[in-house]
């Protein structure tokens, strides 16, 4: 038995990403810039998150893996790649409803070197 097992949190946004679709609902994903690694536009980051519509329809080439989210988007007419590392997933939920999961903020081993060699930012608080 391996008491190091990796973290659960890419294979819960997984299923709460396929519960909503099969819901018929619009997932959305909400990530946080406070992790090293977003690849987002940056003129549509609110209070250091930006929420992202991840539906099937919207964004066909979705790939979730262990360690991040990456698709293809247009923002404001202009195509853009994004890439969400696992680590800065704060929430996903349903467009409609709101039902869905929170994340606190924990940063791997790899984002934990990123960040030791990048400024110093205050870390995000997820409140329940």
């Amino acid at each position: 038995m391996n008491d190091e097992m990796g973290s659960n949190k890419p294979y819960l946004v997984r299923a709460i990403f396929d519960w909503i679709v099969d819901n018929d609902c619009t997932p959305y994903l909400v990530a946080s810039s406070e992790v090293p690694g977003l690849d987002v536009p940056s003129e549509f980051l609110k209070d250091g998150q930006i929420t992202l519509n991840i539906s099937p329809v919207a964004v066909p080439d979705l790939l979730m893996d262990n360690h991040c989210v990456t698709f293809s988007a247009r923002f404001s007419g202009v195509a853009r790649k994004i890439f969400v590392p696992m680590d800065s997933v704060v929430a996903v939920f349903a467009q409609e409803n709101s039902q869905g999961m929170m994340f606190e903020i924990t940063q791997s081993i790899e984002s934990k070197r990123q960040a030791s060699t990048s400024p110093k930012k205050p870390s995000l608080k997820v409140v329940k």
